[in-house]
């Protein structure tokens, strides 16, 4: 087919959110991804719902892998790793600093082996510095990187975000990470060690936070809830609709008096409380109270309409069920709808990453445990159908 990674054999021993991301969109640009768990499967399969194979987490980050079992604790699992190593382009993996190094399949381990190997860590602090062993979460990451701290409101205590938005964009930065070692190695024939780590992927995230500090001599910003880092924009916020809420932000003067116009209030387009943004800011609960009570006299459909006719940035604020059944994703093929083995008819994404001109890699729901054991051990390693049953009855696959 002509799709971008085609050719490329990657060995998966990702696990939970960040590695699993990072591998399913090498996945879906076309690399074969063999998915290595332990012969009881990774541990997020473990906390899946009663009567299933794995939560939801696990179909939707693993699809289009092939998946195998693979005991690394005793020596021929360690043997096996290392023949496919030979035949593979990249090592992704995302546990603790030192795991592999342990067992004897690290970087130093694999690379001697096969000097064209690409080997991709993804950790929560680095493979080095004095924070390297710290236990790490998309949630203690958050904490840790700052962005906590910004998060919530003024009188309450720092709050998460409701997506675990760290561990995705960790797993980002490994893909990319990934890609370009492979194309280095391309051009040198010569792999090398790639990291990330997480709470280094989101320290971008700051930016807004970073310039409030400056700005204001020096000094850290409060939280402050859906507005504006410090307030210094306005209006920037949630606001209430007869059915739910809808964001609106504006960034430039023209936007203000464009939105008035939405709202049947240009009576005040000359009005110096509201005048420019400084102004608003000096009349912040003045001018809240002039946008909250348009939306709350109108549903998010009908403020969408007139915003977007007025040119002005807004959005409604969508649950995940309106998400799930967004008919613009689903028209641009990024949700489409599969039928799952535990799970029935379920939506997934595809990688928003899109290459035109490329041919579409069809879907495959995520695989069982050790679901193609037979096809990569007999069909790609070469072993024969009697040593497949003995390395199953000995406990290494």
């Amino acid at each position: 087919m002509s799709i971008p990674l085609a050719g490329f054999t990657i060995l998966d021993f990702t696990q939970f959110y960040q590695g699993p991301y990072a591998t399913m969109m090498l996945a879906k640009a076309g690399a074969d991804v063999i998915k290595i768990e332990p012969p009881n499967g990774e541990s997020l399969r473990h906390m899946a719902p009663p009567g299933k194979s794995g939560g939801f987490p696990v179909v939707m980050l693993n699809a289009n892998k092939r998946g195998i079992t693979l005991n690394l604790k005793v020596e021929e699992g360690r043997a096996l790793l290392r023949r496919m190593v030979m035949k593979a382009d990249a090592v992704v993996e995302n546990y603790s600093p030192g795991v592999m190094d342990r067992l004897g399949v690290g970087w130093s381990n694999l690379s001697a082996l096969n000097p064209r190997l690409v080997y991709a860590s993804a950790t929560g602090f680095g493979l080095s510095g004095p924070d390297r062993d710290n236990l790490a979460m998309d949630f203690t990451i958050q904490a840790a990187s700052g962005v906590m701290s910004l998060t919530g409101y003024p009188d309450s205590p720092p709050t998460r975000t409701g997506a675990p938005y760290v561990d995705i964009l960790g797993g980002a930065h490994l893909y990319a990470g990934l890609l370009t070692a492979l194309l280095e190695r391309e051009r040198t024939g010569k792999g090398r060690l790639v990291e990330v780590a997480m709470v280094e992927a989101v320290y971008a995230c700051l930016a807004t936070g970073l310039d409030q500090y400056h700005r204001a001599g020096q000094k850290v910003p409060a939280r402050s809830g859906n507005a504006f880092a410090n307030y210094n924009r306005a209006p920037y916020n949630v606001f209430p609709a007869k059915d739910g809420h809808v964001a609106i932000i504006l960034v430039t003067e023209a936007q203000w008096q464009n939105l008035l116009r939405a709202m049947g209030r240009e009576d005040l387009k000359d009005d110096p409380r509201f005048i420019k943004n400084d102004a608003r800011i000096a009349h912040y609960a003045e001018t809240e109270k002039v946008v909250t009570d348009w939306t709350t006299a109108h549903t998010r459909a009908e403020i969408f309409a007139a915003t977007s006719k007025a040119k002005v940035p807004c959005a409604p604020v969508r649950d995940i069920e309106e998400v799930m059944n967004d008919p613009h994703m689903h028209e641009r093929g990024m949700l489409e709808t599969v039928d799952h083995y535990d799970y029935g008819p379920v939506v997934l994404p595809n990688s928003p990453l899109r290459f035109h001109g490329a041919e579409k890699v069809p879907t495959r729901v995520n695989p069982k445990v050790g679901e193609h054991n037979e096809a990569v051990y007999g069909e790609w390693l070469g072993l024969s159908s009697a040593e497949l049953t003995r390395l199953k009855e000995t406990g290494v696959i």
